[in-house]
């Protein structure tokens, strides 16, 4: 008998309880997975406060990385032993092991550990996507990443650095600043209040970033809209401060003439070519060294704890739950 941490509605961490979770024998086109560690992203904390509604009850989490112990019938290309990860949907990573469709398994390579795996795969396709489609980063062009001391805030310093790219990061503390820094951030912007604005203007000497990546909402998508140079781009891709506040198109164009882009990683990922080609390069990096902080695990029963820790701004780097 396994274990899984299920949502029985939505809310607060309260609504999430660990309950008993039968072993499931795999069908057709399926694996059945036992979960070495499991990555926690903001996206379930959206998942279980209902801002992108579930089913209930329901078991959240959307990465994870393990060890092939079932197969189906037809499948011919794992054998029990093998080691995998993987990320998106269908949502249910929060327990001991699950059922997969096969299509959704990335092969792990030997030299790389379950729990990195299960702490970057997410974020790092989320940053394959904002760095390659969203906007194609080059050498010489230069990135706003806000809250880069966090798992994907720090994993887009790395990897953009990795580019040739110059870094301008954002750190709510000073000791998250020098974790913004340790991650490579040539400068960093600290303090909730600071006139981020005023200071990328200096930066860049007027200029403006070329690309600046907002996962904070609320407020501060408008702020980023000012950091970025004419015929910039600014990719919108959550709202962990609150609901980002309607945006008339006068203050993108034309004046400005900014892009604006809101792309999913669940859309990204769901696209089953785009989402193996995005696994492979993904894993060349990551072979490089270029992963996640693990700022914390917890093990799987303290789910409510790691999310709480999470939505309150606590941890910096990449969440892990271990069954």
């Amino acid at each position: 008998m396994g274990k899984a941490v299920q949502m029985i509605g939505p809310g607060g961490v309260d609504r999430l309880a660990l309950v008993d979770a039968p072993e499931q024998m795999p069908g057709q086109g399926l694996v059945r997975i036992r979960h070495e560690a499991i990555g926690a992203n903001f996206i379930d904390i959206y998942h279980r406060t209902g801002l992108y509604p579930l089913p209930y009850p329901a078991v959240l989490g959307i990465e994870g990385a393990g060890v092939v112990e079932a197969v189906g019938d037809d499948v011919t290309e794992w054998r029990v032993g093998d080691r995998a990860a993987y990320a998106g949907a269908p949502v249910g990573a929060y327990a001991t092991t699950r059922l997969l469709p096969v299509a959704r398994l990335v092969r792990l390579p030997d030299d790389v550990a379950a729990r990195t795996a299960a702490a970057t795969i997410f974020k790092g396709l989320t940053a394959h996507m904002l760095l390659t489609e969203t906007y194609c980063v080059s050498a010489g062009d230069i990135l706003l990443v806000h809250a880069a001391a966090g798992g994907l805030g720090g994993l887009l310093v790395r990897w953009a650095k990795h580019i040739g790219a110059t870094v301008i990061g954002t750190a709510g503390s000073p000791a998250k600043a020098a974790v913004a820094r340790a991650h490579g951030a040539d400068h960093v912007i600290v303090g909730r209040d600071a006139d981020i604005v005023a200071e990328v203007g200096k930066l860049t000497q007027g200029r403006g970033v070329d690309f600046a990546i907002d996962g904070i909402g609320g407020d501060m998508l408008r702020q980023t809209l000012a950091c970025v140079r004419r015929f910039g781009t600014v990719a919108s891709t959550g709202q962990a401060a609150g609901p980002i506040p309607p945006l008339d198109l006068e203050e993108l164009g034309p004046v400005r003439s900014l892009s604006l882009a809101r792309p999913s990683i669940m859309g990204y990922t769901a696209d089953m070519d785009r989402y193996h080609r995005a696994a492979q390069a993904l894993m060349a990096v990551m072979r490089a060294g270029i992963v996640a902080d693990i700022g914390g695990e917890y093990p799987l029963a303290q789910a409510d704890r790691a999310q709480a820790d999470l939505e309150t701004g606590r941890t910096t780097g990449s969440l892990i739950l271990l069954p």
